[in-house]
């Protein structure tokens, strides 16, 4: 296991800067995913973690050895990371043995602690007995099996993951989580996994860093980056998120305060130093809002469609006071409601997102 610090990152490609200023610090053991969208920077911070691509500005440091920085510049070949790709690489002219062998004959290696460590790789990621077979005859599940059996033999301190079930069908990469998720859990190496499906980052990792425009923007537990999103940027992307403006009439001292949504009162969650201020932003959820009577109080708007999604509908509609300002949610079926016709939303819940409406 090794513990990951990054300083200051900073990486451009002429006058595109890829990494701005980024740093994080993963713990020894820990699973970090890395989440954003194509071109945000998250497949270039792991080339730079990996040594493949030199940094302008920073310091990365594998537990308490620097690797990277203004000075210095350790190669991949030392830095004792192991790498799974999204496209295997695996040899097709080596037999599953060979594949996972390779770092160790490179690394000379001698038999038979060659074979010893070959066979005790393929059995921690359930491939006994493959080892004569070439990956002609597995299946991609067990091909990405073999990229991870091959990273494991030489024993590395950190794992470095690029997006390595984006190749895979939906049922296959259920189940590669699964096995990502019980590897981890059997042998708590530390772990960075790049990806640009949330769904993926929810279900692995012990926190998740959402990166965009070449920004770390937050990094925090699943649950937290769902619930208590930063800014504006990372509520839109995690979770489908909502940013409404509202206007904060009151705060409590219970972590809660009173917020004006178009001439509709809620009560939403906000940060307890949170000031009452006429112009703030909230993050809704579809799960946040519920259609209720016409004569009830709540945020009137207009059906725009309504498409159905297997025994439930996600209705999506427009504020009547902002027509610009789209939202969604879920509602049951039958829904008997056409485009444009009114509706009454209630909000349950909600989040003031940070660094708005400040003093």
């Amino acid at each position: 296991m090794a513990r990951l610090t990054v300083e200051g990152l900073t990486k451009s490609f002429g006058s595109f800067r890829a990494l701005d200023d980024v740093s994080l610090q993963v713990n020894d053991g820990e699973f970090v995913a890395i989440l954003g969208p194509s071109g945000c920077g998250k497949t270039t911070l792991l080339r730079q973690i990996a040594g493949f691509d030199k940094s302008e500005a920073g310091r990365i440091l594998i537990g308490n050895s620097v690797v990277s920085s203004a000075a210095t510049h350790v190669p991949p070949e030392r830095r004792r990371i192991g790498i799974v790709f999204q496209s295997y690489a695996l040899w097709p002219h080596m037999s599953v043995a060979e594949n996972v062998a390779y770092g160790l004959t490179v690394a000379g290696v001698k038999e038979p602690e060659r074979s010893r460590r070959v066979d005790a790789a393929l059995s921690l990621v359930d491939l006994d007995g493959f080892g004569q077979r070439t990956p002609a005859m597995l299946s991609g599940g067990q091909r990405q099996r073999v990229a991870l059996a091959r990273c494991l033999v030489t024993e590395p301190g950190l794992v470095l993951l690029d997006e390595p079930l984006a190749n895979l069908d939906v049922h296959l990469r259920a189940s590669m989580e699964d096995e990502f998720v019980r590897f981890h859990e059997r042998t708590g190496t530390t772990m960075i996994y790049i990806t640009h499906d949330q769904a993926e980052a929810m279900a692995l990792a012990d926190r998740i860093g959402v990166m965009d425009s070449g920004r770390l923007l937050q990094l925090a537990k699943p649950s937290q980056l769902y619930r208590e999103p930063a800014n504006a940027r990372v509520a839109g992307f995690v979770g489908d998120g909502m940013v409404l403006p509202v206007a904060i009439r009151s705060v409590d001292g219970d972590g809660t305060c009173a917020a004006d949504l178009y001439g509709h009162v809620v009560r939403v969650r906000c940060e307890p130093t949170q000031k009452a201020v006429s112009a703030a932003q909230v993050c809704l959820r579809a799960r946040d809002l519920t259609i209720v009577a016409p004569d009830a109080a709540g945020v009137a708007a207009r059906v725009d469609r309504a498409v159905y999604q297997g025994g439930f509908f996600r209705l999506e509609a427009h504020v009547e006071a902002a027509p610009d300002k789209l939202l969604h949610l879920t509602v049951p079926e039958p829904f008997m409601l056409a485009p444009g016709a009114a509706v009454k939303l209630d909000v349950a819940d909600g989040w003031i997102i940070s660094g708005t409406g400040g003093n």
